[in-house]
């Protein structure tokens, strides 16, 4: 299972990416294995403010629904298209192609209760 080291964390297995005053989230390669076979990513939540720890869309697979929780404050200003054709990206390059969403970040400072790396191996028992 990948983890990779640059990213935070969320308890609800989101993984952030900082890109200057945006962040780019995703669910983890754990999340990713847990709910298997993805089969649609749903965010109509663009455009829109959402708090952290609010849900900003779902993902659905084979066996199970999921809600995507936000990981901090901000506006959603772009969903990666490409998961509306090919959801299994989510599966298949959970920290790349598979991304989900970018939100421009109300408040850094939410970024510091995130995991960090190790943090989330604790979690997640690896």
């Amino acid at each position: 299972m990948k983890v990779p080291e640059e990213l935070k964390y969320t308890k609800d297995h989101e993984w952030v990416r900082v890109e200057g005053e945006f962040v780019v989230v995703g669910v983890t390669d754990f999340a990713q294995k847990e709910l298997g076979d993805i089969v649609y990513v749903d965010v109509d939540t663009e455009g829109d403010t959402i708090e952290k720890e609010e849900v900003f869309g779902s993902v659905e697979a084979v066996k199970t629904v999921s809600d995507l929780m936000m990981p901090v404050s901000g506006e959603i200003v772009a969903f990666n298209e490409g998961l509306e054709d090919v959801p299994e990206l989510v599966n298949n390059d959970p920290y790349g192609d598979g991304w989900i969403i970018k939100v421009l970040v109300s408040d850094f400072k939410e970024l510091d209760s995130l995991l960090s790396a190790d943090q989330y191996k604790e979690l997640v028992g690896v």
